[in-house]
């Protein structure tokens, strides 16, 4: 009989409230529930009584906790009876609670009752019902979803967060839940971390550091505070593992510029799980709460996110990765770093070459040159430019404003010109393609062309159209943008007034001023090595200094310098030399060189292999006579 049990089963009775049913009233209450199936099971004699209870699901998803442990234990058979108040208990998916109910249970020998519908399973005529009934509670749990949806999408249109929590590094206005302060415990976390990624740190490498230095990761911090949508199931016994994925996510949130971001996902139906929006897709509404980053630092974050930047083995990212290009070829320029033995000692070498040419000098045909240039060089090179450029902004405002705005003008005015001439090439090329497929179209009308052939060229004059007026739209939106006054010189006043010490390179300092730099191949042609590198700066460009006149104490200096390389050089050419005839055998180390007298030009032995005279007698006449020479130079140009 239906009233008896064995001992060995027992009488499950489900539960569950879902934030829609709180809309009912108090009848539908986890309490309420359980009192009125107790009641019912204390009736009909059920004994060894189980609650399952899913207290905040939805009846439409049964990815529930107790349900999912209900079902395991009706298919280990340890189930006799199951009791809940009405089908929508079960779910709201009708075609899944039609399975359960007329499929598994039956299957596993269960029986079912939903008491407030009158369904028995041991009772064929009052089953009748059923699927009109499940059908009837996903068509309200359908109309509640269309009504969720439609509050969830006047509300994001609003402006008002669709998030029902705040995103670590703010909390919830007391006053005013819809609008967010300032954390400012995990505030500080926050900018850490954008300061860690603008000195060229990655979002892994940044997890680590914070790991290491025991901060409490979001979720812990959060659930701590009694916030968060992970405060009951976080894993308090790890409260400092930070993950690269969280930093990364955190860096790409423009609600710590002070924005509401809102729609950054969403779902067809609410059968389906969410999916990610294309950026794009989101409404974002600007400054509607404090900021945490101010937009200049959130713009270099993904600026430097964006490039690839790994550890040689040094164990230092270099951090003009991405900035350095070959001016010849355009490509990158490789960093080469490390240690190096010569003749038995070691010693570091650190330098730029064009990647073009490293990867094809060992062939055949090479491409390109070295462009070789030292890590050291450049560093003072760009260290000079920014402190010279930054000097001159500050002390000659208003001038260099000027100068900026005249050079930006020139430039969009070349680059605005030769856009129209492409933008107006491409329009009479649209309208070329206009008359094709109308001639195409009266052709094939006529029975001169075939349907096949007329469709095949027809696809292929709307393809080529179609990509036309992609381009069109791009190139004209570009157009439109030079007319607009971009004034770039205030930007980067503003960042030169940031740094009060320009005397050390950091990297914030390159990934803030530096937009690109250009290698040119060094040219001997003077018989010295000189080599033009370009450092265009944010905001400014490839910015020229009006720089003064220079001293006659600087110009001998500078041929000072001049004279001291045309030595180091002579130098060079001679220990080549040397060893090639080391090589060669014509010299043997150790013994001495077999050299000419300058002066009486006698051969003579010397250890020294500059040595010029054979005797100090000889280096005494030599120099009375040059003196003498240059005497008697002097009279005859007075005379």
């Amino acid at each position: 009989m239906a009233n008896r049990q064995t001992e060995e089963k027992i009488t499950a009775l489900y539960e569950r409230l879902s934030r829609d049913d709180d809309l009912t009233g108090d009848s539908n209450s986890i309490l309420n529930q359980k009192r009125y199936l107790e009641s019912y099971a204390a009736q009909r004699g059920y004994t060894n009584i189980v609650h399952y209870t899913d207290d905040g699901w939805s009846g439409g998803n049964f990815d529930r906790p107790a349900w999912k442990r209900l079902v395991a234990d009706i298919e280990a058979g340890k189930v006799a009876h199951l009791l809940c108040k009405d089908l929508s208990r079960i779910g709201r998916n009708y075609l899944q609670t039609g399975f359960y109910t007329e499929v598994m249970f039956r299957q596993n020998g269960v029986h079912f009752v939903a008491v407030a519908n009158n369904i028995d399973s041991e009772e064929q005529d009052s089953g009748e019902f059923a699927p009109f009934l499940n059908i009837m509670n996903e068509w309200y749990l359908r109309d509640q979803s269309k009504k969720v949806s439609a509050a969830y999408r006047v509300k994001g249109k609003a402006g008002k967060p669709t998030t029902n929590n705040a995103i670590y590094g703010y909390k919830k206005d007391p006053e005013d839940k819809d609008h967010w302060l300032v954390d400012e415990e995990a505030a500080a976390v926050v900018r850490r971390i954008f300061l860690l990624a603008v000195e060229g740190h990655g979002p892994y490498e940044i997890s680590k550091i914070l790991t290491q230095e025991k901060v409490e990761c979001p979720a812990y911090y959060l659930a701590r505070n009694g916030r968060g949508s992970r405060k009951n199931t976080v894993d308090t016994s790890r409260p400092y593992d930070w993950y690269g994925f969280t930093v990364s996510s955190m860096l790409t949130k423009p609600e710590y510029m002070g924005h509401t971001v809102n729609f950054r996902s969403s779902k067809k139906s609410y059968r389906d799980k969410r999916v990610k929006n294309d950026p794009s897709d989101w409404l974002i509404f600007e400054n509607t709460h404090e900021a945490i980053v101010d937009p200049e630092t959130w713009q270099l974050a993904q600026q430097v996110k964006r490039t690839v930047r790994r550890t040689d083995t040094t164990g230092v990212a270099n951090p003009l990765t991405g900035l350095v290009f070959c001016a010849d070829c355009g490509a990158k320029m490789y960093n080469h770093r490390g240690k190096r033995k010569k003749n038995g000692r070691e010693y570091s070498v650190d330098f730029y070459s064009c990647s073009t040419y490293t990867l094809t000098f060992e062939r055949e045909t090479q491409m390109c040159s070295s462009h070789t240039v030292s890590t050291k060089a450049l560093n003072a090179l760009i260290l000079e430019t920014i402190r010279t450029t930054a000097s001159y902004a500050i002390q000659n405002k208003e001038e260099f404003i000027q100068k900026v705005r005249s050079i930006s003008q020139v430039r969009q005015q070349e680059a605005a010109k030769e856009l129209k001439r492409k933008v107006a090439k491409e329009r009479r090329r649209s309208a070329e393609l206009d008359v094709l497929i109308k001639k195409l179209y009266e052709t094939y009308a006529m029975g001169k062309l075939e349907e096949k052939r007329f469709e095949l060229l027809c696809a292929e004059y709307e393809k080529e159209q179609a990509e036309l007026e992609q381009l069109l739209a791009s190139e004209q939106a570009q157009l439109d943008q030079f007319h607009e006054d971009t004034d770039r010189a205030s930007h980067f006043l503003a960042l030169a007034q940031k740094y009060t010490d320009f005397t050390e390179l950091t990297a914030p300092m390159i990934h803030e001023f530096v937009e690109k730099i250009l290698v040119h191949a060094p040219d001997r042609s003077t018989g010295e090595r000189v080599q033009e590198i370009e450092i265009y700066l944010n905001f400014i460009g490839k910015f020229e200094v009006p720089m003064p006149e220079p001293t006659e104490e600087e110009l001998a200096a500078e041929e000072k310098r001049r004279q001291k390389r045309i030595r180091d050089h002579e130098k060079y050419l001679r220990q080549k030399e040397r060893k090639q005839k080391i090589a060669e055998g014509l010299i043997v180390p150790g013994e001495p060189y077999q050299l000419v007298c300058q002066c009486c030009g006698e051969p003579f032995q010397s250890v020294r292999p500059n040595a010029k005279f054979c005797k100090p007698a000889c280096r005494e006449k030599f120099y009375r006579q040059e003196k003498r020479k240059a005497k008697e130079t002097e009279t005859s140009q007075t005379a």
